[in-house]
């Protein structure tokens, strides 16, 4: 279907194919279809990893309180077209062509989490010769024009797990230390960046002895069976870093079994399984947790408001939390409330955490405010 003959459609129409695609892909509990002025396209990345499933169920709870408001006030009400990616490179693939099909169905905004930073670029520019704004949220798309990107601060993310880790080694000793990465998506990429400048800025000496590259459970069970495959003395790694808990709990899975406690484990994400391993010290020691319904939540507000006339930052960050046995009572959990700040039980050089959500209005870029001011160290940006 051209995007000419959709422009010729009657409104009943387009809200019946709204409809029909929201059937198709929507999971259990979807916003419900209704006729509506604003027809959203909401591109979905995986929902194999729990953190993205909680982003999912953030703007969807947001999209049905903004419907349960527009019934009284009578402002206009949203219709969310869901389409999953998947996971891997058939998901980037798939990805592609959701976002080109989307572009074709013209919805008056399309909201997407992208698969990689770069593969996106050209159905972004489709969108922008359309006059589609595009939001993206937890990643950047590198090429084209964003209207909004919304995003945890994941480079204070990699920070905080880097300063604790550096809290608990001793100075003089050369860290060894295992990457588990995921080098194609920019928050992956900042995740590193920051844990990586959080060890030099605190004198902390390493060696990467080893990277691996995971990102969902499959691909971390892989990376845990390499690690103890080139590693398998005891006491042959002091730490690992993983960008996050979809594929960084497999890793532990494998590293437990094999009875490796003796390796400290960094992570990101916040999922409960992570939280009850630091609870029951399996390994891992800090999560900086997202707060992902919040993240969600937000990707739809931006939206909402930039529909309905109001000017939106252009660039949203969400500041992430540091979970370790002395903070974890603090922690509220994926889809819970902003904590107030606290003091950092730990050596940091800055003692304070601050659970502030910072809003950009600069130019965006694939670079803009990478290391952010939540990190209590300054950085140009």
């Amino acid at each position: 279907m051209t995007r000419r003959s959709v422009l010729l459609l009657s409104p009943f129409l387009l809200s019946f194919i709204s409809c029909l695609f929201l059937f198709q892909f929507a999971a259990s509990d979807p916003v419900f279809c209704v006729e509506t002025e604003f027809r959203i396209g909401v591109l979905y990345w995986s929902m194999n990893i729990p953190g993205q499933v909680a982003m999912r169920d953030g703007l969807e709870a947001q999209a049905r309180n903004i419907n349960s408001e527009a019934a009284i006030s009578g402002k206009p009400a949203v219709t969310l077209i869901p389409m999953i990616a998947g996971d891997g490179a058939e998901g980037i693939e798939r990805q592609i062509s959701q976002m080109e099909k989307m572009v074709a169905m013209s919805p008056h905004l399309i909201i997407v989490q992208p698969t990689d930073n770069a593969a996106l670029a050209g159905p972004l520019r489709l969108a922008n010769k359309a006059s589609i704004p595009v939001v993206a949220y937890d990643q950047y798309i590198s090429g084209g024009t964003l209207t909004s990107y919304i995003t945890s601060d994941n480079y204070q993310a990699g920070y905080l797990d880097g300063e604790y880790t550096a809290a608990h080694f001793p100075d003089d000793h050369k860290l060894k230390l295992i990457l588990v990465e995921y080098p194609h998506v920019s928050s992956t990429v900042e995740r590193v960046d920051g844990f990586i400048d959080a060890l030099k800025e605190n004198r902390q000496s390493f060696d990467i002895i080893g990277a691996y590259e995971a990102v969902e459970p499959a691909g971390g069970h892989r990376a845990g069976e390499a690690i103890l495959r080139d590693f398998p003395v005891v006491g042959s790694i002091d730490a690992i870093f993983s960008v996050n808990d979809g594929g960084g709990l497999s890793v532990v899975d494998v590293l437990s079994r094999a009875g490796r406690r003796e390796i400290f484990v960094a992570t990101i994400d916040g999922d409960p399984k992570s939280i009850e391993n630091i609870k029951t010290g399996n390994l891992t020691r800090i999560d900086s947790a997202q707060f992902c319904g919040l993240l969600g939540a937000e990707a739809m507000k931006a939206s909402y408001a930039l529909l309905t006339g109001e000017k939106i930052p252009r660039h949203i960050l969400v500041p992430a939390f540091p979970i370790t046995r002395e903070t974890i009572d603090l922690y509220p959990g994926w889809l819970g409330p902003m904590p107030a700040d606290f003091e950092k039980p730990w050596k940091s050089r800055d003692s304070l955490w601050r659970g502030a959500i910072i809003n950009h209005d600069a130019r965006l870029s694939p670079e803009i405010n990478e290391k952010s001011s939540n990190t209590g160290v300054k950085h140009n940006d």
